[in-house]
């Protein structure tokens, strides 16, 4: 009995029972769409569904919907609505079929922006930067942890062995949750997310995946999806997937959202005086990027930009090649071929990847600091 207690209470249902009810035949003319949106925390996603009698192919068929803001620190209780607007539409890995995800854009009753929608202010600036064609990749690392929020596979007293054979590893002793990691990038590829790949990292349980390159706007709306899906995928499995910058103190390595970055003159022969002046704009602007670079304005990287295991300090701007301690890398292949792409290895891995595709492109493209 106190087993079954324990089981209950951690919230555990037996998942391929599932299985039966997803398989009944869904009506011609329904479409079940999943509206998603980031809440006021400006890291943390919600969702809700409601049944079209159409099949979207297009965000801008899809209904303005609304939901309760006194609820996810977006309204007050008196005046609770805010407004959904969709703005990109995926297909759904989990109810399959004609069924949809649709990101969105979170409005006020007056119809201004939010205090978490950044995506509204970023388009606005690629925008006026879309003829430097600016491409993004992001590397999203990430933590698993088991219900009661221990590292995934970690022993319940102590730590594992030190850093080393964890990254890129093989083995039930090095690698944790790697089903988790493979459904995810299963249900991303089916949702039709530019995932372009994924790999265990340093600390044990930790994990990355890439989304790019991708152009424009499209690298926030499929990493904020692609996040999503981690969360629904951890959720099948019992598992909690943690966005922390810095989730075990002490020596261990913290997790970033790496930023690739490029533009046409870069990607050019000799794109390497554009990449050199590239860095010279974003030396001139690290204050300011230290800031965009996590939800609390610098707060969350101070735990993780030490300068120390594989990070730079948050107080001192650094470039280098192939050095994965300085601020920006210019990884070898690129300083050899004297063109291609900068790595921004500032933004924490809760950053909100339109806040860094906006400033990135302020400070490089558009000369604004």
């Amino acid at each position: 009995r106190g087993n079954m207690e324990s089981s209950l209470s951690a919230g555990t249902t037996n998942k391929t029972v599932m299985d039966r009810y997803m398989k009944l035949p869904m009506p011609d003319d329904k479409c079940q769409v999943m509206y998603v949106w980031v809440d006021g925390t400006g890291e943390n996603l919600r969702s809700k569904t409601r049944t079209l009698d159409f099949v979207p192919k297009d965000p801008s068929e899809l209904p303005i919907w609304n939901f309760d803001g006194s609820s996810t620190g977006q309204a007050k209780g008196t005046n609770s609505d805010v407004y959904l607007h969709p703005v990109a539409i995926y297909r759904d890995p989990f109810r399959l079929g004609n069924n949809k995800l649709v990101l969105c854009d979170t409005y006020k009753y007056d119809n201004t922006p939010t205090n978490t929608n950044h995506r509204m202010t970023c388009l606005e600036v690629l925008k006026k930067a879309e003829d430097q064609e600016p491409w993004f990749g992001m590397e999203q690392e990430y933590t698993l942890l088991d219900i009661n929020s221990h590292p995934l596979g970690w022993p319940k007293n102590g730590f594992p062995g030190p850093q080393g054979p964890y990254y890129c590893g093989v083995g039930a002793n090095k690698v944790f949750g790697r089903d988790v990691v493979e459904a995810h990038y299963r249900a991303c590829l089916y949702a039709g997310i530019n995932i372009s790949g994924e790999n265990a990292e340093v600390m044990p349980a930790q994990w990355e995946f890439q989304v790019g390159p991708c152009e424009g706007i499209t690298m926030g709306d499929d990493l904020w999806m692609a996040r999503y899906l981690l969360h629904r995928v951890a959720e099948d499995f019992n598992v909690v997937v943690s966005l922390d910058p810095k989730p075990i103190p002490g020596e261990w390595n913290g997790a970033g959202m790496h930023s690739n970055f490029s533009t046409k003159k870069m990607r050019e022969t000799n794109g390497i005086l554009e990449i050199n002046r590239a860095v010279d704009n974003l030396s001139k602007n690290h204050a300011k990027h230290i800031q965009a670079y996590d939800p609390r304005g610098g707060k969350d990287n101070e735990r993780r930009l030490t300068g120390r295991l594989e990070t730079s300090s948050i107080h001192d701007f650094s470039a280098g090649v192939a050095n994965r301690s300085s601020s920006i890398r210019i990884p070898r292949g690129v300083a050899e071929e004297k063109k291609g792409y900068l790595e921004d290895r500032r933004p924490s891995s809760n950053a909100d990847p339109y806040v860094v595709s906006e400033i990135i492109v302020r400070t490089i493209c558009l000369d604004d600091f």
